[in-house]
């Protein structure tokens, strides 16, 4: 399958991205593990509004009129990102979410003055129906994946991390809609070809990494889980696929139990209280740790923006 766009392309935009918004992102810190010899973690669990999406959000934004109303689509994570991004950049928003969306990100999201539309379904059909809106309205949609300027400013991740670590051999990234992975595979390959690349999915929603081992964007089934984050379907004609092919080495799939185990141990052994679609990442780490032992590893922590009703009972059966 060959790119729409080149490795060097998304690498040269992220680095003009990184220009645009490092003074209104947070370089998060990239940490040791307490437990884990070799491990790094990124921690975008502490970037603004609690995710990396902050970063493809004022990446995109900063690249449009600010008199041009936009319209997005969002699970949580990239609603808020768009939200808080929007007040920086005076944009007009528009934010459709599933009816699924947990709580406390419709909530958060509810705070800013944006408009928001709950709409049945999972997160690709709010996608679909915020598309439709879009054309109908004359208004810029903002994918939360599918876009260049979006997945440039996920890259300026991988910018930071050549920067605070010396050495990288591989890194566990979370795949939802392709966007994370893809900035900062192509920041990194073209920086360091060597480097490894893992794609972690959860076994629940598994929409990339099934088109991924397909060739072709295929459909899927999505059960509940916990990388809600990461959940739902990816664009017919997303870019993002042929991206993730090249840049990803190897593909994990993690079972609900199995982030569940991440989330404690970042928890109770990292002290850091991740949402799911962080722990993911985790997951897929300590699945395959021993193929590991003397490298340097990265896990990427996506976010940090859990619903606190679903994760108390998980970490308190820990602490018990």
């Amino acid at each position: 399958m060959q790119p729409v766009h080149s490795l060097r392309t998304i690498a040269n935009a992220s680095e003009a991205a990184y220009g645009r918004i490092q003074d209104y992102v947070t370089k998060t810190m990239c940490l040791q593990s307490r437990g884990q010899l070799g491990v790094y973690f990124k921690t975008e669990n502490f970037q603004k509004t609690g995710s990396f999406k902050f970063r493809g959000a004022t990446a995109k934004l900063s690249s449009l009129g600010a008199d041009m109303p936009v319209i997005t689509a969002s699970s949580g994570n990239h609603g808020i990102a768009c939200s808080q991004a929007a007040i920086t950049t005076g944009h007009e928003l528009s934010v459709v979410l599933p009816d699924s969306v947990a709580q406390a990100k419709l909530s958060k999201i509810q705070s800013f003055d944006v408009k928001t539309i709950l709409h049945p379904g999972d997160s690709g059909l709010a996608e679909r129906h915020a598309r439709d809106l879009a054309e109908e309205a004359g208004f810029t949609y903002v994918s939360p994946y599918n876009d260049v300027e979006i997945i440039a400013g996920q890259g300026t991740i991988g910018i930071e991390l050549l920067d605070q670590l010396l050495e990288i051999d591989n890194i566990f990234i979370s795949l939802g809609g392709g966007g994370l992975v893809s900035g900062i595979g192509a920041v990194l390959k073209t920086a360091n070809p060597k480097i490894q690349v893992f794609g972690v999915s959860a076994t629940h929603s598994a929409a990339l990494a099934s088109s991924i081992r397909a060739g072709k964007v295929v459909e899927t089934e999505h059960l509940q889980t916990l990388a809600d984050g990461c959940a739902g379907g990816v664009d017919d004609d997303t870019i993002t696929l042929s991206l993730a092919c090249e840049v990803i080495d190897d593909l994990i799939d993690c079972s609900e139990a199995e982030i569940v185990s991440a989330l404690n141990s970042l928890a109770w052994e990292e002290h850091m209280i991740v949402e799911g679609a962080a722990a993911l990442a985790y997951a897929g780490y300590l699945k395959r740790k021993e193929d590991f032992k003397q490298q340097t590893s990265v896990v990427l922590l996506c976010g940090g923006n859990f619903d606190k009703p679903t994760l108390q009972p998980i970490l308190s059966q820990k602490c018990n």
